[in-house]
């Protein structure tokens, strides 16, 4: 993702997934640090939190405790200073409504996770293909 080398955000709650991510971006050599929080609650504190730096990008859960996906995108985009945030939901989701209310919130990108591995690694690095050749604001 480059982008400065900023950091990606994680809203993921399932560790499998985090763990899945981490490796697949490792493997596509995605430099990065990954930082990871278990729901939406904690991802909007990390992103409001002066003395963190903002990320690249967001890869987003829908299904989480406490706040999800859809809940944080809705705060994240009525807030100026974070709406330009990229952010691709990587989902379990096959909903039509949660796909439409993500679009509806201005999401870049709507992914299934596949289960076999080799396509999420495929899956990551079309990710970060597109996210480092397209300019930012």
């Amino acid at each position: 993702m480059k982008v400065l080398n900023k950091p990606i955000l994680l809203v993921e709650d399932d560790h499998v997934d985090i763990m899945t991510i981490k490796r697949a971006l490792k493997e596509i050599h995605v430099g990065n640090e990954v930082v990871s929080m278990e729901h939406g609650e904690a991802g909007l504190a990390y992103l409001r939190d002066p003395a963190n730096e903002r990320p690249c990008i967001i890869l987003l859960d829908l299904n989480m405790p406490i706040m999800n996906g859809i809940e944080f995108l809705q705060q994240i985009k009525l807030d100026a200073s974070l709406r330009r945030i990229p952010v691709v939901v990587l989902t379990t989701s096959e909903e039509q409504q949660d796909k439409v209310h993500s679009f509806d919130l201005g999401v870049a990108g709507y992914m299934a996770k596949p289960v076999d591995y080799r396509r999420f690694v495929e899956m990551m690095r079309s990710i970060d293909l597109y996210w480092t050749i397209s300019e930012m604001p």
